[in-house]
């Protein structure tokens, strides 16, 4: 199972410098723990700091090397074009290959604060994908319905083809996923048993696509302490408090060993990556959380 990092891009701060400082970090941390990608977030309309994923990736990038790196776009709050024009300026920039992550998204305000009806983005996504992967492959494009466009281009053509991964969770979702997508990204709220079932309909739908996917990921949120008490130490304040309206049995809170066994159960269900996402609050213990990932991953590898 490969290790990367899904890096947290909405912090609490009025110091927006130092929310950006706190990105560069933990980009840094993943690098020298040898995580195998680095991806970061979207997210429209908030009340609180939130770097947006195409500048701040560029960025990263700069501290990250020649592993898998992308960014998650919500493509129906995005003018296709736009989205095209800034995967090839990213992929560009990175050395090594770009991962086109996506999904529909939801909220009725971050869609209201973008001007786009919740009730299209079913149709504005798979319309976007269409003609984002032709820009990408040097097409000229003109469309009708949701995006119209006349004689689109795109440039610089990325040195290697990008891969699409699409999040989803509810079965239709999971299906065109399965459909439309070089790999399926299952969320962070599923306990392991809705996994399983998630990775079957997963697999049915690909094969009824006659698809392979490249990668099956999962996304888990995580603190990795010295060992297990000295994790919870640092978890469970923040759980306490309701982290992200998760349920604790999803969270991967341990020592190295625990969390390598966790990840192990998830290789097991059939997920080929695990994208992280430390769940603390205190920079230096996110921090020293990273290094430990570095642990984890021997162990993971070892098995």
């Amino acid at each position: 199972m490969r290790v990367g990092v899904s890096l947290r891009s909405g912090y609490d701060t009025e110091d927006g410098r130092r929310g950006a400082q706190w990105i560069v970090e933990r980009a840094r941390a993943a690098r020298q723990a040898g995580l195998d990608s680095l991806f970061v977030g979207d997210q429209h309309v908030t009340a609180y700091a939130y770097y947006q994923n195409s500048p701040i990736l560029a960025r990263l990038l700069a501290e990250w090397g020649d592993r898998p790196a992308g960014a998650l776009y919500l493509l129906p709050l995005w003018h296709p074009v736009l989205v095209a024009e800034q995967v090839a300026t990213l992929a560009a920039l990175s050395a090594g290959p770009f991962v086109l992550q996506c999904a529909i998204g939801g909220g009725e305000a971050q869609f209201a604060g973008m001007g786009i009806e919740l009730g299209e983005r079913r149709s504005r996504f798979e319309a976007a994908l269409d003609i984002v992967r032709r820009l990408l492959a040097g097409e000229e494009v003109s469309a009708s319905g949701p995006w119209a466009i006349e004689r689109a281009r795109v440039g610089p053509s990325p040195a290697e083809p990008v891969e699409v991964w699409i999040g989803a969770a509810a079965p239709p979702a999971v299906a065109r996923a399965a459909r439309l997508g070089d790999a399926w990204i299952a969320g962070p709220y599923a306990t392991g048993e809705e996994l399983a079932g998630q990775v079957a309909e997963y697999r049915q739908a690909c094969t009824a696509s006659d698809r392979r996917p490249s990668a099956v990921v999962v996304r888990r949120d995580i603190h990795v302490g010295r060992d297990d008490d000295d994790a919870r130490r640092v978890a469970e304040p923040v759980i306490g408090r309701g982290y992200r309206g998760l349920r604790p049995e999803v969270l991967v809170v341990g020592g190295p060993e625990h969390v390598a066994d966790e990840f192990r159960r998830l290789a097991a269900l059939g997920f080929s990556d695990v994208l992280v996402r430390h769940l603390a609050d205190d920079e230096r213990e996110v921090l020293a959380s990273f290094e430990r990932l570095a642990d984890v991953r021997r162990l993971v590898a070892d098995a």
